[in-house]
C-alpha cells in the first residue's frame, strides 16, 4: 500500500467511525483514490485483483459507499447505465467529456462557462448553487480510428 495522502485520510477515518481498517478496503481505497481516471465499480474490482488483491463485489461496494460518506470520494453519473466515482480532490468544479465509443471521461474547465451559468440562473431569478455539465460525443483517438469499448 501507499502512502497516498488521501488514503491516510481514509485511515483515519475509518478510526473515527470505529470502522475496521483492512487490507481490501485500502486496496480498494487505493485503487479509487490513486486513480487518474472515473473509475466504475467494476473497473475498480478488476484494478484491485490486478494488484494481487482478493476483494468481493459487496467490499468495493461497501467501500464505495464508505468513501462516499467520508467525502474522498465523488459519485458521477454520466448516462451509461452505472456510476463512476473519481477522487474529491481541492480543484475547481470542472466538467466532464464523455466518449460514447472507449468511455474515456476527460475533465475540463472554461471560466466563461461558469460565467455563463450565473447570469441565466440571475436572468431567470435564481441564486445559482452549483450546475453539471456533461458533454458526450467520440474524442480523438476514436475519431481517427483509434481503441473501442469492448
Amino acid at each position: 500500500m501507499s502512502e497516498h495522502p488521501a488514503v491516510a485520510r481514509f485511515v483515519a477515518y475509518l478510526r473515527e467511525q470505529n470502522l475496521p481498517v483492512t487490507a481490501q478496503r485500502l486496496a480498494v481505497a487505493e485503487a479509487l483514490l490513486t486513480s487518474e481516471r472515473h473509475l466504475s465499480a467494476e473497473e475498480v474490482a478488476a484494478e484491485v485483483a490486478r494488484g494481487g488483491a482478493r476483494v468481493g463485489t459487496a467490499t468495493v461496494y461497501r467501500t464505495i459507499d464508505t468513501l462516499l460518506a467520508s467525502g474522498l470520494l465523488v459519485e458521477r453519473d454520466f448516462g451509461e447505465g452505472f456510476r463512476r466515482f473519481e477522487p474529491a480532490r481541492d480543484i475547481p468544479h470542472h466538467e466532464h467529456l464523455v466518449c460514447d465509443q472507449c468511455g474515456r471521461v476527460e475533465e475540463f474547465r472554461d471560466e466563461r462557462l461558469e460565467r455563463m451559468t450565473t447570469i441565466v440562473a440571475e436572468s431567470r431569478g435564481f441564486a445559482r448553487q452549483r450546475h453539471r455539465l456533461v458533454i458526450h460525443g467520440i474524442c480523438r483517438d476514436c475519431q481517427r480510428g483509434g481503441p473501442r469499448r469492448t
